[in-house]
């Protein structure tokens, strides 16, 4: 029997399509995004395959270099024959540090030239002053997806564990190790992870990055790891002693003499060797690359490895990311299209202002401020305007090896992301490649980003009609803007610094509004999972404002159709994947599912139940007292 709209409006958008969709083995789920990715990655794969035969190379000198590196990466024969020797000599080195003081002696040698060495530091900005990049301290991994998988009532968290054990225990024998051996490093290793897994943040309270901002002078931060020597470090990578660093993850530093201090030397050395035995994996023969994703596949629930071909486009694509992506765009995307897509921007914060102008729930001093910062929005589309210089930087020498190539990007990489410290923070360069079906917002540069590839069907074609592009595009453009105020972004002012712009009231209101939010989401199921409302609340506050606004935008239209905006937000949605998967993603992606993000939303709007004609009964109905509406 036919799902009605009535019923699950999802389901009867998008059923007829999931009852045909395949899921391809190699990867975890197919719908709208993945669908465009699939295309774009034919498109890739298609065209490199030529370039690496010389055919219609660009007259580029970075594209060149990545057809350098593709070279290499694709030369199977040559990377057997170099076999695993890199990084048993790497293997070795940290075998023959004999004590934990051994070890602190080599952290900036270790550091500099791309090795790991437990380290968890970075450069970003500043929340207080966004136009600075400072000294952030993060926090080691864990194994399983979330600390919520460590629970001793979580059966799945043993189960993955238990193959995080049998996939590594292959790759430690290829690299020489007996059995015995084996078993001693992962079991201390294991040990190791438990004790990080108490300590780090959640992924729902990492999901409240606005709270994480917590700077401490120099001197007392170190008092954290007195046997570290982490001034001596930080002088030599950043040429001087910081004045101050941002700890987001303060109870892991707190607890930082259990994971960096003599006592726990035997586990800290067994982590760094399977941390090594595992990161090189990729760069080694076929048969280390396949046993290296095997952890990932059972976690995603993907039954077969990515092919040979395509491993080797992807490891040679991701140092060169920005140039593919430009190169796309100069193929792909229309100079009409960008235009066309600048003006709906355009329309989309007029209409957003026009909204916040009439949000009778803030006073007017605090919507005065919210339209302060929409109009401080920058908006890129489709590419940025030019390359980072450093991507002239990544030269390919093609008498080296694969893996020694890559160890040079690696350094190069390091020693910029160093150099950032104490400068201004570059607002030109983009997150994400031109080639990428996504979209952002970010806070720090009151900034939003929409790439090339995702301004195409269904998100966006100018031969749909308006209202199915409002529907698609424009409510993705509309919800990135609506980032600017979900319970993140409402805590950074229009220059993209940490900044209470807010009444004490007017906040107030706020989170009781977005709490309603999390409570639509909390607790329902998908795939088996229970969905976190915490977790998923910012997306859903900006799914929530995205839609409101774009259908605003819609219904300005001579053409205006509600059926049509419905059906298109339903319809970039679709998804089909694997229930793995979705469990996994469950705990760990502030996005709530895909399903949810249909029909939960779109029956906060009465336009949507005159529209389909929902009535009190049906399974879609939702009491008009429920509907929810922020911005």
């Amino acid at each position: 029997m036919e799902t009605t709209v009535q019923d699950d409006f999802f389901e009867a958008v998008n059923g007829e399509w999931e009852a045909q969709a395949v899921i391809p083995d190699d990867k975890p789920r197919t719908g709208g995004f993945t669908d465009l990715s699939d295309e774009i990655e034919k498109l890739m794969l298609a065209t490199t395959d030529q370039w690496l035969e010389g055919t219609d190379v660009p007259n580029d000198s970075v594209l060149q270099n990545f057809v350098k590196l593709h070279r290499l990466a694709a030369d199977q024969i040559a990377r057997e024959k170099v076999g695993l020797t890199p990084v048993k000599a790497i293997l070795a080195e940290y075998e023959a540090l004999d004590s934990f003081q051994a070890f602190t002696k080599k952290l900036v040698t270790f550091e500099r030239q791309g090795k790991t060495n437990a380290m968890p530091f970075g450069v970003a900005p500043d929340f207080k002053n966004a136009q600075m990049n400072v000294l952030w301290a993060d926090a080691l991994s864990t194994i399983l997806p979330d600390t919520t998988y460590y629970a001793a009532d979580n059966e799945k968290g043993q189960e993955l564990l238990l193959a995080f054990r049998e996939t590594t225990l292959p790759i430690l024998k290829r690299f020489g190790y007996s059995e015995q051996d084996s078993q001693k490093l992962l079991d201390d290793t294991i040990a190791y992870d438990a004790k990080i897994a108490k300590y780090v943040l959640s992924n729902e309270e990492g999901s409240e990055y606005a709270k994480l901002y917590h700077p401490y002078e120099w001197a007392e931060f170190v008092k954290f790891a007195p046997e570290l020597p982490l001034t001596d470090f930080m002088t030599a990578m950043l040429g001087k002693i910081p004045d101050q660093i941002i700890v987001p993850e303060e109870r892991f530093w707190q607890h930082a003499t259990e994971f960096y201090s003599a006592t726990v030397w035997p586990q800290l050395k067994a982590y760094l060797l399977v941390s090594i035995a595992l990161d090189y994996t990729g760069l080694l023969t076929e048969d280390m690359r396949v046993l290296g994703g095997a952890y990932h596949r059972i976690v995603s629930g993907t039954p077969e490895p990515v092919s040979r071909k395509k491993a080797a486009f992807y490891l040679a694509a991701g140092p060169y990311n920005q140039a593919l992506g430009l190169w796309y765009a100069g193929e792909k995307f229309s100079a009409a299209a960008k235009a066309d897509v600048e003006q709906k921007v355009a329309t989309m914060i007029d209409v957003y202002k026009d909204r916040l102008g009439t949000a009778d729930w803030l006073a007017p001093e605090t919507r005065q401020q919210a339209i302060v910062k929409l109009d401080a929005i920058v908006p890129h589309i489709g590419y940025p305007d030019r390359l980072p210089a450093r991507f002239y930087d990544k030269v390919i020498d093609s008498d080296l090896t694969l893996f020694d190539n890559f160890q040079k990007l690696s350094q190069l990489g390091i020693a910029y992301a160093w150099s950032k410290w104490h400068q201004p923070v570059d607002k030109t360069e983009w997150h994400m490649p031109a080639h990428m079906v996504n979209a952002y917002y970010d806070p720090q540069q009151n900034q939003i980003v929409f790439p090339a590839a995702i301004l195409q069907a269904p998100f966006y074609d100018l031969n749909q009609s308006s209202s199915a592009n409002y529907g698609g595009i424009g409510a993705v453009i509309a919800h990135e803007i609506s980032h600017a105020f979900d319970t993140n972004g409402a805590a950074f002012d229009e220059h993209g610094s940490l900044n209470n712009w807010w009444t004490d009231a007017d906040y107030q209101a706020f989170e009781a509004r977005t709490k309603a939010v999390v409570e639509q989401f909390d607790g329902q199921l998908s795939y088996g999972a229970k969905v976190n409302g915490k977790l998923t609340v910012s997306e859903n506050v900006a799914d929530l404002g995205g839609l409101a606004a774009a259908l605003t935008a819609a219904k300005r239209e001579p053409d205006f159709s509600a059926e049509q905006f419905f059906i298109n937000w339903a319809t970039i949605w679709r998804l089909k994947a694997r229930p793995e998967f979705m469990q996994m993603m469950a705990s760990v992606d502030v996005h709530a599912p895909a399903k949810l993000r249909v029909n939960i939303q779109v029956a906060n709007f009465d336009d949507f139940f005159t529209t389909f004609n929902i009535q009190s009964g049906d399974q879609m109905w939702r009491d008009p007292k429920q509907r929810l509406m922020i911005w």
